[in-house]
């Protein structure tokens, strides 16, 4: 396959999934405007590696690898730092309503080892199939099951330990 007909593949994958990467990098860092960096530093990195690409109908979970490194390598520079989004802090500072909505879901999933994390956003809030998890963490498949039970295993004990307080 030639380089043109890999970079229009590209294109079409990005412009069609844009809101479901843009997701899941919101679900590592909590924030807009770092989650839009890093789809765009992940559109960049692909864009350099794009002869990589061996199989175009892996292009979607090629990339979507991608953008978990890029999004675990933002979070290990960033690891000290906590940052809040404008939206968050205009909401605070104006005494509104709280809304809970899947608060400690968030919270619990926050506080999982990136490795049980990333299999479960994956498998829950993008809804792939454990195969393609296996290759976008370049996993055996019996890792990422595991991975996803002690990780739901986990995310139980946290949910339930906050309930009890």
């Amino acid at each position: 396959m030639k380089k043109k007909e890999k970079h229009a593949l590209f294109v079409k994958c990005i412009t069609t999934h844009k809101e479901d990467f843009y997701r899941l990098a919101y679900s590592y860092v909590k924030n807009q405007e770092d989650a839009l960096d890093i789809v765009q530093e992940s559109i960049k990195k692909a864009l350099i590696s794009i002869e990589a690409i061996k199989e175009p109908n892996s292009i979607k979970s090629w990339f979507y690898k991608i953008v978990v490194r890029t999004a675990i390598d933002f979070l290990r520079k960033q690891k000290k730092w906590i940052l809040t989004d404008d939206q968050t802090i205009d909401f605070l500072s104006h005494g509104k309503e709280d809304s809970y909505e899947n608060f400690d879901l968030h919270n619990a999933l926050d506080e999982l080892p990136l490795q049980y994390k990333t299999v479960i956003v994956l498998r829950f809030f993008e809804d792939l199939k454990l195969e393609e998890i296996a290759e976008i963490v370049e996993e055996n498949l019996n890792t990422v099951k595991t991975r996803l039970y002690r990780g739901l295993k986990l995310l139980r004990i946290t949910i339930t330990e906050e309930e009890l307080i």
